[in-house]
Order: structure tokens, then C-alpha cells, then sequence
């Protein structure tokens, strides 16, 4: 059931609502959170289409925030707000209120989604293009517990992480990130495998790839060892080389899909590392609305060697990136951190 207003108003839109689910006989039971989508109309129907298939393990109200861009002066200063209010078989397992907004209105978008916003129930919003430099302080991300954002999505990457970095609040999080939880869950394991002490990494992927200065950053973070990153054709990330006293431990993906473990002294393994889509990533971070601390360990760590690459310092041989990677030189956490950092990353680098 889709029900479509025109210049309309926050109550309207409500009243909305509960005429059409006693029309369809749907309670408004069984949703467990708001996701708030703000986006423009032509990244709507992507992100719109990836939240309703997160929403069959996700059951929430998604609220689709487009600002609209009115073409003449006039236009821009009358207000108008219209609304797609979809429930039953169009809105999937949830309830979806698409919202377009003109005028002033662009400017006060959490005076709309405020009313709208499911009783007692968590706020996750989420930018799949153009997030505000400081998602906390944003009137819509202020209404959040969790805020999610995609520097992949950016023009620089990597000046955008620096960004986040500064502004890092508790609830933030990026889908570069939640695209490198495999490569961390896989290497950790590798690493509780052997009983060796790790000398150096080498982190290969696409370059400006955001996941691949994360996962770099993580690593030093975690390690306390020095990690080289190095350029390859992709897609996304490529490889991962750690050198221990033991011998290499080599993480290969070379076609996007499946990767090829290496430890030395033992056969090497095939393992499934597949690049997912948004709706897997948006469902991985709907599953805990707590503040990611080891995020935000990674996300700090680099800001200095990552504002050194944003002015283009480069060096090296080849796809070698020396100083252009954010972290090519040695990581030097303090000792009241890694006293702290219980990970199986750090335990196996300990051993």
C-alpha cells in the first residue's frame, strides 16, 4: 500500500500511517529501530532498495530524507514538504516514508523526521553520499545513537578519513570499516594458529581505498610493528603479508571473491572473502548500536600520516607507496594501551 502527499506536514504523514496499517490490519509492532536515509534522489532508490533488504533481519521505519534543490530564487524560499508513506507488501517487513524536501525546509529536515521517529526505539542515520564533515553535530545526526557514513563514496578518500578522525564522536562509523570485518576476523585467526612474533605487514589494494588505510591502520594499531602500504589493481583489497619469526603468513584475494590463505609449515587454504553488497554491510552495523572503540583506535592512529598523503608526499618504487601510505612507518603505541588491547591479533603478536 503506497500512499502519496503533496505539500503535506509531520501529522499528516502520521495520521498516514495509522490509517494504513488499519487498512492492511498491520500493528505497529515488531520494529526494533528508525533508520534515517539522507540522501539525494539520484543515490534514493540504491540506498532505499539496500535498507528494506537489511530490514528482513533489521524489521525498522526507515525514513528517506531527499533535499530536493529548487531551481529558481523564488522556489527556494518556499518551504514545501512531500511525502511516499509505504506500508504491506511495498514497504517489506517495516514501514518506509519516503520525504522530499523544498525551500527552507532543506535546512530544518530534523523538525520533519523528529515526529516521525518510532517511541522509545534506537536512531541509526545514515549517509550514503555527502555526510557531513561532523556527523555528531548535524541536527539529523544528533538525533542518533549510531551514525554511518562512507568515505568510499567520497572524492578523497583519504582526506575524508582524516576528517572523520578529528571529529570522531562515540555512535560514529564508516562502511569501510564494516567492509574489512572479514580480513580481520580471517587474519586473527590466522595469527591464534601460530606461537610466532610478527616483524612487519604489507597491506596491498586499490589505491585510495579507504578500507585498505583502515585495515593498515589497524593492524600498526594493534601490532605495534611496522605496515607498508603497497598499490595493486584491485578490486578493493588485494592481499595482506605479515612476516614472523616463523615464517610468512599470507592472506591472498586476487579476484574479489576468493582468497587463498598461506602459513608457513602448513598447506595452504582456500577461504571464502567475498565483497559484499551495501545491504550485507548496512545489516552487519544494525546488529550493535554501541560505540565501536576499535574503530575509533584505527581511525586515530593514522590522522597525522594520513594528512601527510592528503598533501601528496609521495615516495617509493613502483606501486610502493613510502610516505603517501598512511602508515609506512613503525607504530609506536604507548604501554598503558597495549596493556589494554585484549584483540587475538595482539595476543598472537605477543606470543
Amino acid at each position: 500500500m503506497k500512499t502519496d502527499l503533496t505539500d503535506t506536514t509531520a501529522s499528516k504523514i502520521n495520521k498516514a500511517l495509522v490509517l494504513g496499517r488499519r487498512a492492511i490490519g498491520t500493528p505497529a509492532v515488531g520494529m526494533v529501530l528508525t533508520l534515517v536515509i539522507v540522501t539525494d534522489e539520484e543515490n534514493a532508490y540504491d540506498a532505499l532498495k539496500a535498507a528494506s533488504d537489511a530490514a528482513h533481519e533489521h524489521p525498522s521505519r526507515t525514513l528517506v530524507v531527499i533535499k530536493r534543490v529548487s531551481r529558481s530564487p523564488r522556489d527556494r524560499t518556499r518551504s514545501r514538504l512531500d511525502a511516499e508513506v509505504r506500508l504491506g507488501a511495498d514497504a517489506g517487513t517495516g514501514e518506509t516514508i519516503v520525504l522530499r524536501l523544498y525551500g527552507d525546509v532543506v535546512d530544518h529536515a530534523q523538525s520533519v523526521v523528529l515526529p516521525l521517529l518510532l517511541p522509545d526505539a534506537p536512531v541509526v542515520v545514515w549517509w550514503p553520499v555527502n555526510a557531513p564533515l561532523d556527523p555528531a553535530k548535524d541536527p539529523l545526526g544528533a538525533l542518533a545513537q549510531r551514525r554511518v557514513t562512507d568515505t568510499y563514496a567520497c572524492e578523497e578518500p583519504i582526506r575524508e578519513l582524516a576528517a572523520r578522525s578529528d571529529a570522531y564522536a562515540p555512535g560514529d562509523t564508516d562502511l569501510s570499516w564494516t567492509r574489512i570485518t572479514p580480513w580481520r576476523s580471517m587474519l586473527a585467526a590466522a595469527l591464534d594458529q601460530v606461537d610466532c612474533e610478527v616483524q612487519a605487514v604489507e597491506v596491498e589494494g586499490e589505491e585510495f581505498n579507504p578500507s585498505c588505510e583502515l585495515l593498515a591502520m589497524w593492524l600498526a594499531d594493534r601490532l605495534d610493528v611496522p605496515v607498508r602500504r603497497t598499490v595493486s589493481g584491485g578490486p578493493g583489497l588485494t592481499a595482506v603479508r605479515m612476516d614472523t619469526d616463523c615464517g610468512p603468513v599470507v592472506l591472498d584475494r586476487a579476484d574479489g571473491s576468493l582468497a587463498n590463505l598461506s602459513i608457513q609449515g602448513q598447506p595452504a587454504r582456500a577461504v571464502a572473502l567475498k565483497r559484499r553488497e551495501t545491504a550485507e554491510l548496512i545489516a552487519e552495523e544494525l546488529r550493535r548500536l554501541d560505540p565501536d572503540d576499535t574503530y575509533a583506535s584505527a581511525l586515530r592512529y593514522g590522522v597525522d600520516r594520513l594528512n601527510e598523503s592528503a598533501k601528496g608526499d609521495r615516495a617509493g618504487e613502483g606501486d610502493a607507496l613510502a610516505v603517501a601510505a598512511p602508515v609506512g612507518t613503525v607504530a609506536k603505541a604507548s604501554a598503558k594501551d597495549a596493556a589494554q588491547e585484549k584483540t587475538p591479533v595482539r595476543k598472537a603478536a605477543a606470543k
